[in-house]
């Protein structure tokens, strides 16, 4: 079954389109943290991040990279959140890889964070060696 972003990209259900190329679709997010928030989209259905080859993802950073760009020059926002769930348990919906840009203003009254924990003794040691590459 095609996913919400494969309609989109096939135009079987309209967006707001900003951008199009060969590999990637931006479109205005019909339920935007703060209005202006776009999703560049890959065309190909990846389920997620790590799927996804590294010339795609770069690509695509390049095109968020240039939505930011136009937000802070077209919208005057104070600062973006460049955002991408991956998997389910980050609140990825669409199993299909899309970036979050999101305009900021100052006192926009949007959290967008985290709520932050701290590690207790050698634990952040032992979580290094876990995750060292």
């Amino acid at each position: 079954m095609a996913t919400v972003f494969e309609m989109i990209i096939s135009g079987d259900i309209p967006s707001v389109k900003l951008y199009e190329d060969d590999r990637v679709l931006v479109i205005l997010d019909i339920n935007p943290a703060v209005k202006g928030h776009a999703l560049v989209i890959s065309k190909t259905a990846y389920p997620n991040f790590t799927d996804c080859p590294a010339d795609t993802l770069a690509h695509m950073m390049e095109i968020a990279q240039r939505v930011d760009r136009k937000m802070r020059q077209a919208l005057g926002c104070d600062g973006t959140n460049i955002l991408i769930n991956n998997g389910p348990a980050s609140g990825q919906e669409i199993p299909h890889l899309h970036i979050h840009v999101i305009p900021r203003y100052e006192n926009d009254g949007q959290s967008l964070g985290f709520t932050k924990t701290k590690y207790e003794g050698d634990e952040i040691s032992k979580m290094g060696e876990r995750l060292a590459l």
